[in-house]
């Protein structure tokens, strides 16, 4: 990771908000809504970079707008205002929030993968482990079905899933199991920008340990970018070069997540430090 480098992702005042906003939001917040006219400002001119090879940890309490973040770059929600560049779309020069449908499928079958908390969420339950990954390289424009089933077992080995439940459905996995199903899919097509949503949340300790360590490797043998949000410091402390902090859908702390961990500066980031020890 060099911060000289282009970053693979750029955020700009990325603004999320529900409800109209008025000329007294500014000043009259409580929280992240409004007391005047009760606007809820999910995320509130928030701006990141993500550099190559890095990951990024988004740490905060449920409402901090983590969530909302991943969900935007994803075009899974539309953002109120702001930009994004990624490095790989048009050489980092026009905000993927500017274009249309097509353009935007093609963005997120290329360049991105996601991995939801929920795993219903990113996995077809009722299709096969292989046809969901499948279904990810034939977004992207892959039609041959021998190099889908080769990739297919190549990113399920990485993942310690056998060859042989390569045709079961991920509703017959563990939670620990489907994420790796998920991780696999995300990876499809060698995408330039991770984003994991809370990918350890609900699973027991010694499966969250395993899909960490799995996480770990993909960084290392395929060199991607990664957005990690956690509400777990611990899960940060083991994953993350840099953390940023976010509280009522704005950026509190960033830094060197060593630095975040052992000298937090923000009384909100300090409690969440402590809470760990």
């Amino acid at each position: 990771m060099h911060l000289d480098e282009k970053p693979v992702l750029r955020v700009e005042n990325l603004t999320m908000r529900y409800g109209k906003g008025c000329p007294r939001c500014g000043d009259s917040l409580e929280k992240n809504r409004c007391r005047v006219c009760k606007t809820v400002w999910a995320l509130n001119d928030v701006s990141v970079e993500l550099f190559p090879g890095e990951v990024l940890g988004i740490v905060g309490e449920s409402g901090s707008g983590k969530s909302t973040l991943m969900k935007s770059l994803y075009f899974d929600l539309e953002p109120s205002s702001g930009r994004a560049y990624l490095r790989d779309y048009k050489d980092g020069e026009v905000s993927i929030w500017t274009v249309g449908a097509a353009e935007r499928r093609s963005i997120k079958n290329n360049l991105m993968g996601m991995v939801y908390q929920n795993p219903v969420l990113g996995l077809r339950m009722d299709f096969s482990c292989a046809s969901n990954i499948a279904e990810k390289i034939i977004a992207a424009g892959g039609r041959s079905a021998g190099q889908m089933t080769e990739r297919a077992a190549e990113l399920l080995e990485a993942m310690e899933i056998l060859p042989s439940r390569m045709s079961e459905a991920p509703r017959n996995f563990s939670g620990g199991m489907q994420q790796r199903v998920q991780l696999s899919k995300a990876l499809a097509n060698n995408p330039s920008l991770l984003l994991l949503d809370e990918v350890t949340t609900g699973l027991d300790l010694s499966v969250q340990a395993k899909v960490l360590d799995l996480i770990r490797k993909i960084k290392a043998k395929y060199g991607v970018s990664i957005l990690l949000v956690s509400h777990d410091l611990a899960v940060i402390r083991m994953l993350a070069d840099r953390t940023i902090v976010m509280l009522d859908g704005k950026i509190i702390e960033r830094g060197l997540t060593d630095q975040i961990l052992e000298d937090p500066q923000h009384e909100y980031t300090q409690q969440l430090v402590h809470s760990l020890i």
